[in-house]
């Protein structure tokens, strides 16, 4: 099945579906609301003449549930990711850990406290006063 645009591409509906489907949503901008609209657009734009097949209409349906629920398993999994990771960056209080300083040289301190980031930043350890990105510890003992 496809759909006639306004500018007269011919665009696939099953294969944009599939597309949105298998795609990550932050890469591609696709997700499931532009499924429907897609879905939309081909039910305004079917040929009276020859109707769109009820057989088709149900897959791209059970795609468009397929996509909303892969939409829902990548935000949990982005929010388990968050809260391991918390939970990882928490155990190092009070322990030593050694580091990569600024300097490139290694150090060691005690860690007093994590500060966990946002989404985009990543957490960091208070060492011996210190401020110091968790990726950069190489090393922590009790």
């Amino acid at each position: 099945m496809t759909v006639v645009g306004t500018t007269g591409t011919v665009t696939s509906i099953a294969a944009a579906a599939q597309s949105a489907a298998t795609t990550s949503v932050g890469s591609t901008g696709m997700d499931k609301d532009t499924f429907l609209k897609l879905l939309v657009a081909q039910m305004k734009y079917q040929d009276p003449q020859a109707p769109t097949d009820s057989s088709a209409l149900v897959t791209q349906t059970a795609t468009y549930s397929q996509v909303e629920a892969l939409q829902k398993l990548t935000t949990q999994n982005d929010t388990m990711l968050a809260m391991q990771r918390a939970s990882n960056a928490g155990a190092l209080v009070g322990k030593t850990a050694t580091y990569v300083g600024t300097d490139g040289l290694a150090a060691t301190g005690r860690v007093s406290s994590v500060i966990l980031g946002n989404d985009t930043t990543e957490a960091t350890a208070v060492i011996d006063g210190q401020t110091v990105a968790v990726g950069r510890i190489t090393a922590f003992s009790a």
